[in-house]
């Protein structure tokens, strides 16, 4: 009986431990994602962000926008911070290299 309790809280830290937690913002009530207009409106805020150092003609926006639309969130910041949406860090190009800004 007590060898199956620390078996099951063992197995229980260990699939803690493997759960990925996403720490995206969640959109506001008008923000809806079901709407094309307020995702785009969402995403244009926060790639604006993402991409302020990049210039106006980078591709910057274009990938940010595309990764946004697809996982809903964006890191902060102009660069770095992306353990805050795993989806963003974790989608990459057909070279593996990552397809998110």
């Amino acid at each position: 009986m007590k060898i199956s309790v620390v078996v099951l809280f063992i197995s229980l830290i260990l699939c803690s431990a493997l759960l990925d937690i996403n720490n995206a913002q969640p959109l506001s009530p008008s923000q809806s994602p079901d709407t094309v207009e307020s995702t785009t409106g969402f995403c244009s805020n926060k790639c604006g962000v993402r991409c302020a150092l990049k210039g106006v003609d980078s591709r910057c926006m274009k990938y940010c926008m595309m990764c946004c639309g697809k996982c809903s969130c964006v890191p902060s910041g102009t660069s770095g911070n992306l353990n805050e949406c795993p989806c963003y860090r974790d989608w990459k190009a057909p070279n593996g290299r990552p397809k998110c800004p």
